[in-house]
């Protein structure tokens, strides 16, 4: 137990500080304060049995607080005796008082810690790493397990408490009677073997309900994402079956953890009667004890034992919550192992364009990019095309400097990607994809973007025009202020593409990334972007990443990218004229 006990302390330490010793502290404080308190009562229980109530008589080398008394000028009366008594009971109570709102305002403080920590690492962690990530994993650590953190710091800091409560009560009993103190230590190791099955048991168990909840935590991430595609298939009925059974499992475990609290709490008063009993019999019979020391042992017992249970109950209620730290710290460190180098140039706009030197990026031995070459001048539009998995998304993903080149260099305004500061430079990329994002909020803060600053209404609305969003935006029923749904699915797909468009131009971006931006569109919404690309070109930089050829048709350069790395380049009319693999492609979608 004891290396179990301490090794998480500086996990703890390290979100809290101070603080967390303040909080031991205050525990000290209410443990003396009771102790004292309870030694006061045997001068009354001596004078009550007939014993000897001079300062100090009969009261082992507890007799320094009678004498305490005495030195301060106080005499030890019945009145005396009770008025201090008092005291010390008062004084425990406002040093619980303290203890316990302490602890609640550093449960707080905890919690949030952890989620400011953990979503500030999320944030900084490179792409290449998070692309991979269990998404289950990531929405569990981020949301339940950090509440179940949050009760392993309570149960954790409320079992040192008791510990030292226990330490406290032994030295007043040791004080008191040596001989009583040896009880207490065999009573407290004999509660600690009786527990040892019941603490494994529970920790093991607490492990597989943080597993099972990444797995569900996964599964209704996934259940959302898809759920038209598993209602219209019915496919769902399938899906929730694999759902129940995650929650079903987990449920045993849960229950499992219920059964062996219950066992441990039902056992604790028959535990601390038993030893009390063994202690009143070796006390009367063996050392022949007076009454009023028998008495004050009792209490004194009563509280360790009491304090040893509740440290034991503390110990495994904390097991059954353990697995949460592990998995958290876990993904800390895993986090913290991977946060992407930001650059240090700071970016304030594109002034002359993107050069694109001997670029190589390769997938395991799968090759993508292999010694590509070429310049995205300020102003121009770059269509990209090509196969699926010859490289087009990977190397928007390289330009946005999501990925960093494997071989070859990236320059901006002559300055390589990754010496330039991320934060600025991205500052200045607007980036729509195929499946656009869109927030569950209102059309005003998806354009934009909950900034803080004070935006006119007239700023929005150019930004939908620019976009060919502005008309059915008006047809909406609370215009600007329509909240859209979950990824915006009252909107159609449509829709969704020109606000995400509307978005980036009403953030002023220098390069504009549209990635198979057209791809899963119908004819009518084609032609509406077609005319977003046609109306700002020359406007901004932009980079056109294109399944359909027709959508970059009138592109100042094109890219040709063909699988295993290979590439050519060339205006749409020069590319159909000399590549065979190109103008197989346009014959194919009948341009």
């Amino acid at each position: 137990m004891k290396q179990s006990l301490f090794k998480y302390f500086s996990l703890f330490y390290g979100y809290l500080g101070n603080s967390v010793l303040l909080a031991l502290l205050s525990s000290l404080l209410v443990a003396l304060m009771d102790g004292f308190g309870l030694a006061m009562f045997l001068p009354l229980l001596q004078a009550a049995g007939g014993e000897a109530t001079t300062a100090g008589a009969g009261s082992g080398d507890l007799r320094f607080l009678l004498d305490g008394l005495e030195t301060i000028g106080l005499t030890v009366t019945l009145t005396t005796v009770l008025s201090v008594m008092l005291l010390f009971f008062v004084l425990k109570g406002i040093a619980r008082f303290a203890m316990d709102f302490y602890r609640v305002v550093l449960q707080q403080r905890f919690a949030n810690a952890i989620r400011v920590r953990n979503l500030n690492l999320l944030v900084g962690a490179e792409f290449k790493h998070f692309s991979g990530a269990h998404s289950g994993r990531i929405q569990n650590t981020m949301s339940s397990e950090v509440g179940r953190l949050n009760q392993a710091y309570v149960n954790y800091f409320m079992l040192l408490q008791y510990l030292i409560m226990t330490v406290v009560y032994v030295v007043l009993a040791y004080l008191a009677n040596p001989k009583f103190a040896a009880i207490v230590v065999v009573g407290g190791l004999f509660s600690n073997v009786a527990f040892v099955w019941i603490n494994a048991a529970t920790k093991s168990a607490s492990t597989k309900i943080s597993q099972g909840m990444n797995q569900y935590q996964g599964y209704l991430i996934e259940s959302v994402a898809s759920f038209k595609f598993l209602k219209a298939t019915n496919l769902i009925a399938r899906y929730r079956d694999k759902i129940e059974h995650n929650i079903l499992a987990t449920e045993r475990q849960q229950r499992q953890i219920g059964v062996l609290n219950a066992l441990t709490t039902s056992v604790r008063e028959p535990l601390v009667v038993l030893v009390v009993v063994a202690a009143i019999l070796v006390q009367t019979i063996v050392f022949d004890q007076g009454l009023g020391l028998i008495i004050v042992s009792l209490l004194f017992l009563y509280r360790a034992l009491t304090s040893v249970i509740a440290v034991q109950n503390c110990y495994n209620s904390f097991l059954g919550v353990s697995g949460s730290i592990d998995n958290v710290t876990s993904f800390t460190q895993e986090m913290g192992q991977v946060q992407e180098v930001m650059g240090g140039i700071p970016f304030s706009g594109l002034q002359r364009g993107i050069e694109i030197n001997d670029l190589h990026y390769a997938y395991d031995a799968n090759q993508v990019i292999q010694d590509l070459s070429f310049r995205i001048d300020k102003y121009q539009t770059i269509g990209v095309v090509g196969e699926s998995g010859s490289g087009k998304t990977t190397l928007v993903n390289l330009l946005c400097g999501l990925l960093s080149p494997q071989d070859g260099t990236i320059l901006v305004d002559g300055t390589g990607i990754n010496q330039l500061d991320k934060a600025t430079y991205r500052d200045c990329i607007g980036y729509v994809t195929q499946e656009p994002q869109v927030f569950s909020d209102s059309i005003r803060n998806n354009v934009t973007c909950w900034s803080s600053a004070q935006h006119s209404d007239e700023s929005i609305w150019e930004a939908l025009r620019m976009a060919h969003a502005e008309r059915f935006v008006r047809d909406l029923p609370r215009g600007l202020d329509t909240v859209v749904g979950i990824n915006g699915i009252t909107l159609s797909g449509g829709q969704r593409q020109r606000l995400s468009i509307a978005r980036e131009l009403f953030r002023k971006v220098d390069l504009l990334i549209l990635d198979e931006a057209t791809s899963a569109l119908d004819s009518r919404s084609e032609h509406l972007i077609q005319e977003n690309i046609d109306t700002l070109a020359g406007s901004l930089t932009m980079v056109v990443i294109a399944h359909r050829l027709s959508t970059v048709r009138r592109a100042d350069k094109l890219i040709f990218l063909k699988p295993g790395g290979g590439y050519e380049i060339g205006s749409y009319t020069s590319l159909h004229q000399r590549s065979y693999s190109f103008r197989n492609m346009v014959d194919l979608q009948t341009l």
